[in-house]
């Protein structure tokens, strides 16, 4: 029975090994707190590089709270298995998503697991899923320095970078500054900081309001030593479309928030590029 079970270990670092090899670059999205965006910021990520002729894949990997699959209108939609493997939910050319809330059918229904259970199903879904060949494939990460975040680092040695999201606010700076000590201690490449609901666009006059403050995650960037890679402005838009399913960007391309969203993915690009990733 032991050698049974320790074959089958051995085939799925084979298969995990494989199917990664096959995409050119892994980037986690992490954050020190939660109800910083940071799900907001890996779907609008994804979808920008996906509408831009990429090929990109979308895990969610918060096990106890994932909401990519709402934020980007699927949650009807159930993964499947095929000779390859499981399949990913296509939500648009080029843009594959898996997330643990396209297995269940009961939205309400709590995730009790312990940490083990976590990792085994991480691994399942980079090492069963038929991701295919793509361009980028994205983590979103729980908050926190815990299992997950961990698990991905363990599992994909090769992590092209981490990318960090915070608030202006202290507290949320604070806990970023340890999600980036975090990357350095496993040796991930750091893509950058980015300060998320960095002052509230007025709907009626246009004006900017810093409800959080201002310049927390900057002022971290430039303490650590790490790229800061931008300001993201509060709209009302941005939090109506993570509820309509609809992706910010794929709804609104003139905003301040949006063209502050299409600056950071030109500056990952660069990264990747400069770093060899």
């Amino acid at each position: 029975m032991q050698k049974t079970d320790d074959k089958e270990r051995l085939e799925q670092d084979r298969r995990l090994k494989e199917r990664m090899s096959r995409i050119d670059h892994k980037l986690i999205v992490i954050s020190g707190k939660g109800g910083v965006g940071k799900s907001t910021v890996a779907v609008n990520l994804a979808y920008d590089l996906a509408a831009k002729g990429n090929r990109v894949g979308l895990l969610d990997v918060d096990i106890h709270g994932p909401n990519i699959a709402k934020m980007l209108g699927i949650e009807d939609k159930r993964l499947i298995g095929s000779d390859l493997g499981i399949e990913p939910i296509e939500v648009l050319p080029g843009l594959k998503v898996v997330s643990l809330a396209l297995m269940f059918e009961d939205r309400d229904q709590p995730i009790i697991w312990r940490g083990p259970l976590k990792m085994i199903t991480i691994k399942q879904f980079l090492a069963d899923v038929n991701w295919g060949e793509l361009d980028y494939l994205i983590i979103d990460s729980p908050p926190g320095t815990g299992d997950e975040p961990l698990s991905v680092c363990q599992l994909i040695p090769d992590l092209s970078g981490a990318i960090i999201v915070t608030t202006p606010q202290d507290v949320a700076v604070l806990d970023s500054r340890k999600s980036v000590l975090f990357a350095k201690e496993l040796k991930i490449p750091i893509v950058g900081i980015i300060e998320n609901m960095s002052g509230f666009i007025c709907p009626h006059c246009g004006k900017e309001i810093d409800l959080f403050g201002v310049g927390g995650g900057e002022k971290a960037a430039s303490d650590l030593r790490v790229p800061f890679l931008g300001k993201i402005p509060l709209e009302p838009e941005m939090v109506k479309s993570g509820d309509s399913g609809k992706p910010f960007l794929s709804a609104n391309q003139v905003s301040p928030a949006a063209g502050v969203m299409d600056g950071i993915v030109k500056q990952i690009k660069e990264f990747l590029v400069h770093d060899g990733q």
